[in-house]
């Protein structure tokens, strides 16, 4: 059960908060207490905090679309950007869905998808062990399958032309701006979870191309990606046989390129009626 301090260590914990440089030092109080079940984790729990690892690693939870969504130390912590990319997805999948989730880091997207839509199939893959790991206890609880391996390589053959939305919160920092990251993202996130290259794009772009494989003709691929890297992920996707459109949210300061696989032309002979023999 959560720890009740006295107002004067409650004081103390804000205070060490701010002084490690914790901006919003009273709201990461409020929830370290509430999350820790005895005094010596609490202690703990702080500590951490204080030598700068990230919030959501110390908690063992982030909030995400309203869930509280596990993530454990050295796996990617879901960003609140990333709720728009969710949002859209959710919007694109009707019930009964399949859904595919890659670079799938804790689950996030994937989670608030199958608490969002009834009947949706969910298959969700990333490269880090550590990921799948805990991908696997966010959404296994409600029938999702995570996969471990590269991009598409670990997904069902079976999945080939049957993809409905395809969801890909790929790296996209370039490798020369991972420097600028804050500590907590560059040192306690895995790299391959934050360097897209040289620019930048290079996982997006290997996503792309070979996203109409596994779409389903009118399926939609969605990528999050930067303001500044719309025009090269949407021409990645126009390369790989998608219509393009980008959606913006200006709250989260979050962008999405959503590419399409255009469903086949109906010709005259699809379109005649049929006559009886």
């Amino acid at each position: 059960m959560p720890v009740f301090p006295s107002s004067l260590l409650r004081s103390t914990i804000v205070a060490r908060l701010r002084a490690a440089g914790c901006v919003f030092a009273e709201d990461e109080a409020r929830l370290i207490i509430s999350t820790a079940r005895t005094p010596v984790e609490l202690i703990g729990m702080v500590d951490r905090r204080v030598v700068g690892l990230p919030l959501e690693h110390v908690l063992g939870w982030a909030e995400f679309c309203g869930l509280r969504v596990r993530v454990d130390p050295g796996v990617f912590v879901p960003r609140r950007r990333t709720e728009f990319l969710a949002r859209q997805a959710a919007a694109l999948a009707g019930p009964r869905a399949v859904v595919v989730d890659l670079c799938c880091g804790s689950g996030a997207v994937g989670a608030a998808l199958l608490s969002s839509l009834d009947g949706i199939e969910l298959h969700a893959a990333d490269i880090e062990p550590a990921a799948v790991r805990c991908a696997r206890r966010n959404i296994a609880a409600a029938d999702g399958r995570v996969y471990q391996g590269d991009l598409y390589e670990p997904l069902p053959g079976t999945l080939r032309g049957r993809v409905d939305v395809l969801i890909a919160n790929a790296p996209y920092v370039p490798t020369d701006e991972i420097r600028f990251l804050p500590p907590e993202a560059r040192e306690h996130e895995p790299l391959v979870t934050l360097d897209g290259g040289a620019d930048g794009l290079d996982i997006q772009r290997r996503v792309a191309a070979e996203a109409a494989r596994w779409l389903a003709p009118g399926g939609h691929l969605l990528i999050e990606t930067s303001e500044r890297q719309v025009p090269r992920t949407a021409a990645a996707c126009t390369a790989g046989g998608l219509t393009v459109r980008v959606a913006t949210c200006d709250d989260l300061d979050a962008t999405v390129v959503i590419g399409t696989r255009p469903a086949p032309a109906r010709t005259d002979a699809d379109a005649a009626p049929r006559t009886a023999r």
